[in-house]
């Protein structure tokens, strides 16, 4: 596991971005046949909208007017047949992955369930559960996990997992209920939302320990447990991660969730044709805008808005949690009092995005406390960027944080975690990524965040 480990870092340490690029290929080898390619696509940012709409697998990049696509040579020969200017930035060959001995949610999850990993170190979804199930045992003052739906596959009776969050605060009355009128504010973090973006899962089970673990000894987080409810999902899709983890001999990207009820042509092992609907272009706030009506597509919004199990349960989740705050309408503000605050954790880019993500030009009530608490989000990062998607990215619709806004009024961030180029880049950074990089880097945005959980727009 070591060995495939160390090569996936050493081909996607250059692999994306500000990497040396590789040459166009005229007849792929054997070996590049099933290779992924980046590919950069010039033109300008007008053009992401059509990349997105054709069904592309845009990545959340941006260097100039250039964006970048990754997929098959397959997907090159698409792009340059669609009058797009794209040339190859790398080459991504098949690597060793040894994949998790079992798939489906485990009829108990013990000791053995909590050591899955793959990929060098990653938590399947069952080590996931299973770490919730033993914090919850080890840390039952502080502690509650929740059931709070199933996951498509589950809910058509072929496999699939239940869809899990924990409560972690020290408990009092009232506390980790799922009722609006919460005596505390309340932080919510959800990790792998799109299942490929694995760098998400690890950061959460982090903060699970960070909180459980620091409470009593770490004042600040003994302070912030007394005060504050912080709520995490640490895979929102887990029917998508368990294709991840299934990947076997080279990593299967899957984006997506498994709903094959709409593409049953489309594949199963996360390559540019892919089974599934983007949960996070299937929202209704925006719906449409950057995505694509191709069932195969990494971007495909789903039949209707709000369509998928996934989506409908964290949105009765939230609406549980939060009080809606905010009236109807693009410029209407949550006033100052509202409390909470949802942050969804993708990778890769090094940004903080907020709303509205389906139209930059469109800004909310809210514009300038949520755009002064990304600065900073930004800056405890160490410059990171930070604006509306559509201004340092591209416009997108249908996402979790616009809806969480939209409908509530509850402050909502997305951070895009992970080096755009060079070492620990990508989709599947090397597990050490994880503790040398990373979780120090998203610690200290994470105790930011739920300083600013009480009153965020209080200024």
């Amino acid at each position: 596991m070591t060995v495939a480990a160390g090569a996936a870092a050493a081909v996607l340490a250059g692999a994306f971005p500000g990497a040396s690029a590789a040459p166009t290929p005229t007849a792929p080898t054997a070996q590049q046949q099933s290779a992924s390619y980046v590919y950069r696509v010039t033109g300008g940012v007008a053009r992401a909208e059509a990349l997105l709409r054709e069904g592309f697998d845009v990545l959340e990049e941006r260097q100039g007017g250039d964006l970048f696509v990754m997929g098959s040579a397959e997907v090159g020969a698409r792009l340059r047949a669609g009058g797009h200017r794209a040339s190859v930035e790398q080459v991504l060959p098949p690597v060793a992955w040894a994949p998790p001995a079992r798939s489906g949610q485990a009829a108990v999850l013990d000791a053995a369930a909590a050591e899955e990993t793959y990929a060098g170190g990653y938590r399947t979804v069952n080590a996931q559960y299973a770490h919730l199930d033993q914090v919850a045992r080890d840390h039952a003052a502080l502690a509650t996990v929740v059931d709070y739906g199933d996951s498509w596959r589950k809910s058509r009776g072929s496999g699939g997992y239940d869809l899990k969050a924990i409560c972690i605060t020290k408990k009092n009355a009232g506390d980790c209920a799922l009722s609006t009128a919460a005596p505390k504010p309340r932080l919510f973090v959800m990790g792998q939302l799109h299942a490929r973006e694995i760098t998400t899962g690890d950061v959460a089970y982090r903060w699970i320990d960070h909180l459980t673990d620091g409470y009593g000894t770490d004042s600040q987080v003994t302070t912030l447990l007394d005060t504050t409810e912080v709520w995490v999902v640490p895979i929102a899709n887990p029917d998508g991660v368990d294709i991840v983890q299934r990947g076997g001999s080279y990593p299967y990207l899957q984006r997506k969730n498994a709903n094959n009820s709409n593409g049953a042509g489309c594949g199963t092992t996360g390559g540019s044709s892919q089974v599934g609907i983007d949960l996070n272009r299937n929202t209704s706030s925006g719906y449409g805008t950057g995505s694509s009506t191709s069932p195969c597509s990494e971007t495909y919004r789903g039949p209707s808005a709000n369509s998928e199990v996934e989506t409908k349960a964290l949105q009765s989740l939230w609406r549980s949690l939060y009080r809606d705050r905010r009236a109807t309408g693009t410029g209407a503000a949550a006033p100052a009092d509202t409390t909470g605050m949802v942050i969804s954790m993708h990778s890769y880019s090094n940004m903080v995005l907020f709303p509205w993500g389906f139209n930059s030009a469109v800004k909310s009530g809210n514009d300038t406390s949520l755009r002064a608490i990304a600065r900073q989000m930004a800056s405890l990062a160490g410059g990171w960027r930070y604006g509306q998607p559509g201004e340092i990215l591209y416009n997108a619709g249908g996402a979790t944080d616009d809806w969480v806004y939209d409908d509530l009024g509850v402050s909502s961030f997305v951070w895009e975690i992970g080096n755009p180029s060079g070492n620990c880049s990508g989709f599947t950074p090397a597990y050490s990524c994880q503790t040398s990089l990373y979780w120090p880097k998203v610690k200290g945005m994470l105790l930011y965040a739920a300083s600013k959980t009480a009153r965020p727009y209080a200024g």
